[in-house]
């Protein structure tokens, strides 16, 4: 049974850093499940994706927000906005950061901006696996010098190495108040965006060196079939004619594919707001 909220805590932590630190890989570690689409391609996260954790009487709710880099076009503007904005408004803010890249000059620039969000921080360095130990040391004590963080986490969100650690952290520094989410919640998404997140996903691991980033996925229309599963109906944006040739493939076999992928999420791998996983899909067509 839910408790009172008189006994509850529930708080709001933004994930924030710069494009690949992995902010996706560790939400869906956090949370136990894939709520966020991961790929290779820098900005996969366009938009704000909450991540909903409810352990014993405390709930969180992790932010995972698109990284934050120099904007040059109106949407790399609108999605550094969106990060800078989770931030803001959240209770707790996790910076993470490519220990494999290190303190590099953006990084830098992002520590700046960080020192300007009031609410306290903690330093996840992420990718520790793959660095040695005196060097990651030496890492978190420089950043550690430039801006004051609560704490410091040594993790692989890849391996779920140290994640554990960092939720119990986060559960003991969330602020007293009602859970915003019922118990059986993972993500705020509806199905609909959550299967076009899945389409998105597969169709940037197959294509996505061909096809530039403000390629899209539109949900049109989701029904429930009888036999218990979803008639999807999606629209692939591309910016360009010659693009479209290149996501269709020769006789189609490229989204034939796409969606065929898609449809291999395992049953509960991909789930919006304690929905069932996609289970049927249709590209149906394609459009500017």
């Amino acid at each position: 049974m839910t408790p009172e909220p008189d006994q509850t805590s529930c708080g709001f932590i933004a994930l924030v850093g710069a494009p690949n630190a992995g902010k996706s890989t560790l939400l869906n570690a956090l949370v136990g499940t894939k709520v966020s689409i991961v790929t290779h391609k820098a900005q996969t996260t366009r938009s704000q994706v909450r991540g909903v954790v409810t352990v014993d009487n405390a709930q969180l709710v992790f932010i995972d927000t698109p990284g934050i880099f120099a904007p040059k076009r109106r949407l790399d503007r609108a999605m550094v906005d969106s990060a800078w904005g989770g931030a803001g408004d959240a209770d707790l803010v996790g910076f993470i950061v490519d220990a494999e890249r290190g303190l590099t000059p953006d990084l830098e620039s992002l520590l700046e901006g960080l020192a300007n969000v009031r609410h306290p921080k903690i330093l996840i360095l992420n990718k520790v696996d793959a660095v040695k130990r005196e060097h990651l040391l030496k890492i978190s004590e420089a950043i550690n010098e430039k801006l004051r963080f609560e704490a410091t986490f040594m993790i692989s969100a890849l391996r779920g190495d140290g994640v554990a650690d960092l939720m119990d952290w986060c559960v003991k520094h969330i602020p007293p108040g009602p859970w915003h989410f019922p118990e059986d919640h993972l993500t705020d998404l509806t199905m609909a965006i959550t299967s076009a997140e899945v389409t998105r996903e597969k169709l940037f691991l197959r294509i996505h060196d061909e096809i530039p980033y403000n390629a899209t996925v539109e949900t049109e229309s989701f029904k429930i079939q009888k036999d218990g599963s979803y008639r999807i109906d999606q629209v692939v944006y591309v910016t360009r004619n010659t693009h479209k040739k290149i996501v269709l493939g020769a006789g189609g076999q490229t989204i034939k594919a796409i969606g065929a992928e898609s449809r291999k999420e395992p049953d509960g791998d991909f789930r919006g707001a304690g929905s069932p996983v996609l289970v049927r899909q249709g590209t149906r067509k394609m459009g500017r």
